[in-house]
């Protein structure tokens, strides 16, 4: 790939993550069915945030969990969300920093507070999510880098983040810029529903400007109304470069128009699957950016989501360029 500034530049929601541990009661006391994710509002959000105990506050979102894992590799990465100037703004601002990932989106001085994801975590270790997205939604084009997207090799997308016009005008927009700079663009699915309120955009998309499309089982079936992984699949093959389909234990498929790879899962105890296909695509973009082969690319991807999901949290706790460098797999 050409001589970049940045190894891969993600786009997504730039949400705090809290995480504390609580016992049944809490979650009783509050409303709260275990082990589920719900949408609050900044009210909610507030009142839990005042009742929690002790937590650890954390930059999180699906893409920038994926640049986190790339900065663990050693990779050079950037991200570009929209956070608000207050408390929590500077939260994730300092946490994704401390990562060595540039981030200098300016603070809206507007609008919605940042988004944040109260996480609780019970002693059984079952986690039980409150999200308000806040002002990551209102993301638009104004709130693109244009120079940081342009010295990246990869612009790396979040589906999340599509649920809003503006956000898919954005999309279009950084895709154009990543393009005429010779970057390669990719795209995270990122959720099933997602995908149904926006299937036709998605697929204009794909076929247009996407090279590079992450999706599980689920997701990739969705997109394309089919019974079946097979069909799924064969219709990926051909919408764009590259396809990198995961399907949780079965592993995962690479396809693009003249190969396919079926990749072999990681052995690991599973403890929390959290950030799982974060981490997965966080290996395989490094794979790509040190030009190793799609297959090399796909283990790195299964080594990487077989660590996240060995601990609770959606953050690698030993160094992923050492793990790597331990399996050999990039020489």
């Amino acid at each position: 790939m050409a001589d970049k500034s940045y190894d891969v530049v993600g786009i997504g929601n730039a949400i705090v993550d809290i995480i504390a541990r609580c016992d049944e009661g809490f979650l009783s006391k509050h409303d709260l069915d275990k082990g589920f994710m719900r949408l609050i509002d900044a009210g909610e959000a507030a009142r839990l945030y005042e009742a929690m105990g002790p937590s650890i506050e954390r930059s999180g979102g699906s893409v920038a969990n994926s640049i986190s894992g790339l900065a663990s590799f050693g990779a050079k990465c950037g991200f570009i969300g929209r956070v608000a100037a207050d408390q929590f703004g500077g939260i994730f601002r300092h946490d994704i920093r401390s990562l060595g990932v540039a981030f200098d989106s300016e603070p809206a001085m507007d609008g919605a507070p940042t988004a944040r994801c109260l996480i609780l975590v019970t002693p059984d270790g079952e986690r039980t999510m409150n999200t308000f997205l806040g002002a990551s939604v209102d993301f638009a084009p104004a709130d693109l880098d244009e120079e940081m997207i342009a010295a990246s090799r990869i612009v790396y997308l979040e589906g999340y983040l599509f649920d809003r016009e503006h956000a898919k005008a954005a999309f279009r927009e950084a895709a154009r810029i990543a393009k005429e700079a010779g970057a390669k663009v990719a795209l995270s699915l990122s959720d099933a529903f997602c995908v149904d309120r926006h299937r036709e955009d998605f697929r204009a998309f794909i076929r247009n400007d996407a090279d590079i499309l992450f999706a599980n089982e689920k997701e990739i079936t969705t997109l394309y109304q089919v019974n079946s992984f097979e069909e799924a699949a064969s219709a990926a093959r051909f919408a764009c470069e590259l396809a990198v389909l995961t399907r949780s234990e079965a592993g995962s498929v690479i396809v693009a128009a003249g190969e396919t790879h079926d990749i072999a899962p990681e052995k690991a105890e599973m403890v929390d699957a959290t950030g799982a296909g974060d981490l997965y695509a966080a290996g395989f973009l490094y794979g790509m950016t040190r030009e190793a082969p799609l297959n090399v690319c796909g283990r790195i991807g299964s080594l990487a989501a077989a660590e996240i999901i060995s601990h609770i949290g959606a953050r690698p706790e030993i160094s992923l360029r050492e793990l790597v460098k331990k399996r050999g797999l990039l020489g």
